[in-house]
């Protein structure tokens, strides 16, 4: 299990980091998130998951390390917003994104499979700093 932080590069591939970045420009955009489904998935509130996701998108793109609850709230965000029709982009996604939804998923689950290690202490967690 990783516990330091991790740039994305030295993870994922550079359409991996792609994808990660793009679903999180969706909450900024076609998503609709409550303030409790933000809390759920680790982040303060709506305006704060607005917040990190603009964060997170600049450091996957900059290289820069990503600790392991980042990762991990990271992570969920994206699987929510991807699949959700109701709070995500869900039906929408290839239209918004411009990503089909077969390559979308293939991609997803390689994403998964490479952070495991990285996020594995937050299976069944909140991912939250006061965790770690």
């Amino acid at each position: 299990m990783h516990t330091a932080s991790t740039a994305a590069g030295e993870l994922l591939t550079t359409d991996e980091i792609g994808l990660l970045r793009r679903a999180l420009l969706e909450w900024g955009g076609p998503a609709r998130c409550s303030d409790e489904l933000a809390s759920g998935m680790g982040f303060a509130g709506m305006q704060d998951l607005l917040d990190q996701c603009r964060r997170l998108r600049a450091e996957l793109g900059d290289g820069a390390p990503i600790s392991p609850v980042d990762w991990a709230r990271l992570l969920l965000a994206v699987e929510i917003v991807f699949v959700s029709d109701l709070s995500g982009s869900g039906a929408e996604w290839p239209t918004t994104t411009g990503f089909a939804d077969d390559w979308t998923i293939r991609t997803l689950r390689e994403i998964q499979r490479k952070l495991s290690g990285t996020v594995g202490s937050y299976y069944g967690r909140l991912p939250s700093t006061s965790a770690e």
